[in-house]
């Protein structure tokens, strides 16, 4: 009678065990979080400009860029940024959202898409 009591409760936690891990070959989009630590060295030059990046910066975007190897992550980076960019919209805000916009071109690297308020992340493939 205990045999198959374990035998139902052994198969429960394996049951439970797979639903609450996905398999390794399925991971989550980045996150913004990720985003935001790995761009950090990006925002005095946003924020104050200056005639390039520091390398951390353009290191950081180049990171993202290799870690990007996905349609979702390169969705996820994009609304993290269209994200960052909408809150920063208006007033003399603009000057941030042009200094953010220039930095891919600043560091050498091309984005699939501009750093707007009105880029279209749902496009990128």
């Amino acid at each position: 009678m205990a045999a198959p009591r374990l035998a139902t409760l052994a198969l429960a936690v394996l049951l439970a065990a797979a639903v609450a891990s996905p398999p390794a070959a399925v991971r989550a989009a980045m996150s913004c979080t990720t985003v935001y630590n790995t761009l950090m060295p990006c925002l005095p030059f946003v924020q104050m400009g200056g005639a390039m990046p520091p390398q951390p910066c353009c290191g950081g975007i180049r990171s993202l860029l290799q870690q990007a190897n996905t349609t979702p992550d390169r969705r996820a980076i994009c609304g993290c940024l269209k994200n960052v960019a909408s809150s920063a919209a208006g007033g003399s805000s603009g000057t941030y959202i042009d200094r953010a916009a220039a930095l891919p071109g600043k560091c050498g690297v091309t984005l699939p898409y501009k750093i707007s308020t009105n880029v279209n992340c749902n496009t990128i493939n």
